[in-house]
């Protein structure tokens, strides 16, 4: 099961959004104390020299202190106290001045970074990766620096965050809202996207056709909340564990927050029963002409995109095939499109089994919306290739069924994962999201 996040909506930026990240920092000089942990922070260019004076560093492995040291300006260079590879001085080319090292930084250094007064590509800061001691490490300093921005990491959320499921969310005004599995479909709030309360559901009731077309289920899974033509359009799915006797509903509503707005359920927009796919875990896309797009697909032959009409109604013969895998543990698919390429975000394995769960998100892009849609190496999605963007941690298992959500310049992967410190419970997850030079994501978490 999975769920959708909607990103044509959410362009303003965030504006109570807590997402300081503390790097380490001690207050050594050229031989300081350690400092704590710490990843590197935006990089800050300061004024300052180039080139000056440096202490002696007291020696480090492999290198001895002196006045030398390859690429190392004034000073009086030589190997950084603790340092390993790094010169004390001014620095040089990746080298530190002062008292630098790799993950094990005392006076001011940090990894591949330098204190003093900068070195090329390197500076002087208050964090570093890992280890940083004095004032050093990567982050704003005493010359430029190169290839410092800070690594994505998970946002810390509150309130009423357990128990969610297949997370789909949309923005609306100055509020954030979090779809998921669950009788009815559970609506979550959020002002911040960090702190969550709970706001009611979807349905009190779920809809008359469930019954007749799939049975008398007890949730509505993997809903998908997106936003066209003056509605906002939510997805839905009814079926059971191990049947592709599946259905995805179609709802409306003008306004998530105007109490006078009332959501309008349309039916079924399509049913699997006696077919090779599954009609679940769906998620509309809007392609580069304004048409929507229904992607969907659970185990079975895989994933599916069908051409929507501009009501939200499937358009006939349009049905194709995007991903599949030889084991057939693929689903919850989420298309967004970034540049000159769509993105297709799938999960592999299995979820729903608490800390057991395997479910880890994988991706693949392609020019062309209908495919094909390859991963870094150049496999086709189409016959089981994928790269990896989340796994599971020690806590954190089987995070899956995510969508992207772009706020201003940032973007987010919201997803649920497993806690196995709550009893395998599933939680709503939410991390920052950068893309690489190459242009392939890279997700915080899990």
């Amino acid at each position: 099961m999975r769920s959708r996040v909607d990103t044509t909506t959410s362009t303003g930026a965030l504006s109570a959004l807590a997402l300081t990240v503390m790097s380490g920092c001690g207050t050594g000089g050229d031989t300081g104390a350690q400092g704590g942990d710490g990843r590197p922070v935006a990089a800050t260019v300061s004024s300052g020299p180039w080139e000056g004076a440096g202490s002696a560093g007291g020696g480090g492995e492999g290198a001895a202190a002196g006045t030398g040291g390859a690429g190392t300006s004034a000073g009086s260079g030589g190997a950084g106290t603790d340092g390993m590879g790094t010169a004390a001085g001014t620095g040089g080319m990746d080298a530190a001045a002062g008292s630098g090292g790799m993950d094990a930084a005392a006076g001011t250094g940090g990894m591949g970074t330098s204190a003093g007064t900068g070195g090329m590509g390197t500076s002087a800061g208050t964090g570093g990766m890992d280890a940083a001691a004095g004032s050093g490490g990567a982050g704003g300093g005493g010359g430029p620096s190169i290839g410092t921005d800070p690594l994505p990491v998970a946002l810390a959320l509150s309130g009423d965050i357990q128990g969610v499921h297949d997370p789909s969310i949309v923005r609306e005004g100055e509020l954030y809202h979090v779809f998921s599995t669950g009788p009815g479909i559970a609506i979550r709030t959020s002002a911040d996207l960090v702190h969550w309360s709970l706001a009611g559901a979807v349905f009190s009731a779920t809809p008359e056709w469930v019954a007749s077309a799939v049975g008398a289920v007890d949730a509505l899974w993997a809903p998908d909340i997106s936003y066209w033509g003056g509605l906002y359009h939510l997805y839905y799915a009814a079926s059971f564990f191990g049947t592709n006797r599946s259905c995805i509903g179609h709802a409306t509503r003008g306004s998530l927050q105007a109490p006078e707005s009332r959501w309008l359920d349309h039916g079924a927009v399509v049913c699997s029963e006696g077919t090779d796919y599954n009609a679940i875990d769906p998620n509309v896309v809007i392609d580069e002409r304004g048409t929507p797009w229904l992607v969907f697909g659970s185990f079975w032959s895989g994933l599916k995109l069908m051409q929507l009409t501009l009501a939200g109604a499937p358009v006939a013969g349009t049905l194709t095939s995007i991903a599949s895998r030889p084991s057939t543990a693929i689903e919850a698919p989420f298309i967004v499109r970034r540049g000159e390429h769509y993105y297709l975000f799938a999960s592999f394995d299995t979820c729903c089994t608490g800390a057991s769960s395997t479910y880890k998100i994988m991706v693949g892009r392609s020019e062309a919306l209908a495919g094909p849609y390859v991963d870094r190496l150049g496999n086709r999605m189409l016959d089981g290739g994928g790269s990896r963007v989340l796994t599971s941690s020690a806590r954190w298992r089987g995070p899956g069924s995510n969508g992207l959500l772009r706020a201003g310049e940032s973007w987010y992967n919201i997803y649920h994962s497993y806690d196995a410190d709550a009893d395998g419970m599933s939680v709503l997850r939410i991390a920052e999201l950068s893309w690489d030079t190459g242009g392939w994501p890279e997700s915080g978490g899990p």
